[in-house]
């Protein structure tokens, strides 16, 4: 089984969006039972909180479903525990160095490295941009999916 473990600062926007859009495109494909998914936060000022709204509005409007996330705090153990942990700006990719040290194993990347564009999604708690973050994500999960694949 694959594991994928997205972050960002909060975990109320962008990595949530990446954890559900993932298991979302997993399900179409018929290939759930083989990636296990989830998401985090480099800080603890969200710890506990929902999917922000605008982030659950937009999934919504997608047809996809985020009811009983809340946020929780990277640990130490991720790094252990997960394949792929995926940033979504380099804010976290230095934040997670408190948690995953040297990445020995270069197990971490940004999300927009699985892509043709590579580079940071955009913060839509900044932007109020969600509908261009949804699309950037969408391409980052398929690129991971792609990439996986042509790897086992």
């Amino acid at each position: 089984m694959i594991k994928v473990l997205f972050v960002c600062h909060g975990n109320i926007c962008r990595s949530p969006m990446a954890e559900f859009i993932l298991k979302d495109i997993l399900k179409k494909r018929g290939i759930e039972n083989k990636f296990y998914v989830e998401s985090c936060a480099t800080s603890t000022e969200a710890l506990g909180l929902r999917v922000y709204s605008p982030a659950r509005k937009i999934l919504s409007e997608h047809g996809i479903n985020c009811e009983g996330k809340t946020s929780r705090q990277m640990t130490r153990e991720d790094y252990n525990k997960f394949d792929y942990i995926i940033a979504m700006d380099n804010n976290n990719l230095r934040n997670m160095k408190i948690f995953v040290g040297e990445d020995s194993e270069k197990k971490v990347s940004l999300l927009k490295d699985f892509t043709d564009t590579p580079g940071e999604v955009a913060d839509p708690w900044y932007t109020d941009d969600f509908e261009t973050t949804y699309r950037e994500i969408v391409k980052g999960c398929e690129g991971i999916i792609e990439k996986v694949l042509r790897s086992a």
